[in-house]
């Protein structure tokens, strides 16, 4: 069953495909697709140093513009301990991740549909107690490899990095990692942090994405990618 979109977060790319806020992110969209000349980059890990600097809304705003590109996208929501997707597109969250890793639930059902063309889904599910132990597990490794076999993109939602271990430990399965930090609060040392806290675990970092660059009027609120992530 197709599920609605929860207008709290603002998903620009889906209201507004033509705005220069949709640009940015479909330009975020080219740059992954050429990160890297070798590999494929398809599974990607979305995380921040702290709360509240955009990563929730950047990862589902990135998930709708690659299904808009016609490839077929799974959207995870690996932050087992605050999850919002469900929220974002008033899917279910009685069964999730947490329901697969604990095989308390087949694939089949916890890959939900979206109103979005191409766009599907896996919410977080029960918080469990030890979301932690589920990501490093090597159920989680076998998961990721199977749903690479269904699906062209695969988006991982993860908790801040500087707060727990998770984000790192579903890097290290990922073929690169985006950082989102929030220009006007984030501190230079935490910027650090996070990225030593990804080195440490040889995650690919892709990139930057600032939000709340204020650079004129016109373009206060923009998504910046900046580089690829080999800058201190």
């Amino acid at each position: 069953m197709s599920q609605s979109v929860n207008n709290r977060r603002p998903l620009i790319t889906l209201a507004n495909p033509r705005s220069p806020i949709s640009e940015a992110y479909r330009t975020l969209r080219t740059n992954i697709d050429f990160s890297s000349i070798d590999e494929a980059m398809q599974v990607i890990v979305v995380t921040s140093a702290g709360p509240g600097e955009g990563k929730s809304t950047t990862i589902s705003n990135l998930a709708i513009t690659f299904a808009q590109s016609e490839r077929r996208v799974l959207l995870i929501d690996a932050d087992m301990r605050k999850p919002t997707m469900h929220h974002t597109f008033r899917a279910s969250n009685r069964v999730g991740l947490s329901s697969l890793l604990s095989r308390r639930s087949e694939m089949q059902e916890v890959i939900q549909e979206t109103n979005v063309s191409d766009l599907f889904i896996v919410t977080a599910g029960p918080i469990p107690p030890n979301p932690a132990e589920m990501l490093s597990s090597k159920r989680m490794s076998e998961l990721l490899d199977s749903l690479k076999k269904h699906f062209d993109i695969i988006l991982i939602d993860t908790p801040p990095i500087l707060a727990v271990t998770d984000a790192q430990l579903i890097a290290s399965k990922s073929d690169g990692v985006i950082l989102v930090m929030d220009h006007g609060t984030v501190k230079r040392d935490a910027a650090l942090k996070a990225k030593a806290g990804l080195d440490t675990v040889n995650a690919k970092i892709l990139g930057v994405v600032m939000n709340n660059v204020k650079r004129n009027k016109s373009s206060q609120g923009y998504y910046y990618y900046y580089g690829n992530g080999n800058e201190s």
